[in-house]
């Protein structure tokens, strides 16, 4: 798996845990399921507390919310000031 790593990729591996969930089983389960080693090194660097569902468990998880971006639109993005709370991904270059 070449890239950057998207939700989906590590949700992929995880459609057998039951939740909550600490960070042993998520990590076991996705060992179990043939998860890529960067798919285990992103689960094995979150914290280790109890995960209470899917979308708290990629909130953890190292992502990439926009691969398709190329990096330097992204690094465009991230220098530039933009409205609050408007996603650093989600942002327009300036023209």
């Amino acid at each position: 798996m070449a890239g950057s790593l998207t939700p989906e990729q590590v949700l992929d591996y995880l459609t057998d845990v039951d939740y909550p969930a600490d960070k042993d089983a998520l990590v076991s389960a996705a060992e179990r399921a043939g998860a890529p080693d960067e798919v285990l090194r992103s689960l094995r660097a979150i914290p280790p507390v109890d995960y209470r569902s899917r979308a708290e468990v990629v909130r953890s998880v190292r992502v990439d919310p926009a691969p398709e971006r190329p990096s330097g639109l992204a690094a465009e993005q991230a220098r530039m000031d933009a409205p609050p709370r408007v996603a650093e991904h989600m942002r327009s270059p300036r023209e």
